[in-house]
């Protein structure tokens, strides 16, 4: 039996956290790729008679990038609020729900549900988790992606209060 209990942890916390960022594994192997175009008018280059010249390439400026934002703008704000209110929800009703002989359906939230400072400590990490994430998809230039984390969770915080609610 303790067995299955970690497996079920672990799948989770697989799921959860592991595989999104091994799919993205691949989005943070990008590169500029630089432009040359050929330069026919090197000085002091030979020109052999009856044979076409050799076209030398030069590097061209890299192409504009597009515009960058920084990090606390104001949809980051806003979604950081969002993020704040749906995990503090989240907190309410779980609590409420476990006061009242409910329980957890998250394995890894399970585990801190024990008391209400761990429970508590779950949601703040939660979002503290988010934040960070969205900084490091800022960092390495995957806008879309730090917005898409806060989404998500949105999304997902969310779906459980609904769950949370419809089934008291």
């Amino acid at each position: 039996m303790p067995f299955h209990r970690l497996h079920s942890i672990f799948a989770g916390f697989t799921l959860r956290f592991l595989f999104p960022l091994i799919l993205c594994a691949p989005a943070l192997a990008q590169s500029r790729a630089f432009l040359v175009e050929p330069d026919n008018n090197l000085p002091g280059t030979p020109q052999p008679v009856g044979v076409e010249p050799v076209v030398a390439m030069k590097p061209v400026a890299p192409m504009a990038l597009p515009e960058t934002h920084k990090f606390w703008d104001r949809e980051n704000k806003i979604l950081f609020a969002a993020v704040a209110a749906s995990s503090a929800a989240d907190f309410a009703v779980t609590y409420r729900n476990l006061q009242s002989g409910g329980r957890e359906l998250n394995p890894v939230t399970r585990l801190l549900s024990g008391s209400t400072a761990g429970l508590a400590a779950n949601f703040a990490g939660e979002t503290a988790g988010v934040i960070g994430l969205s900084y490091f998809f800022h960092k390495t230039g995957h806008h879309k992606l730090e917005r898409i984390v806060s989404m998500s969770n949105i999304s997902a915080s969310g779906f459980a209060v609904g769950y949370d609610l419809a089934h008291r």
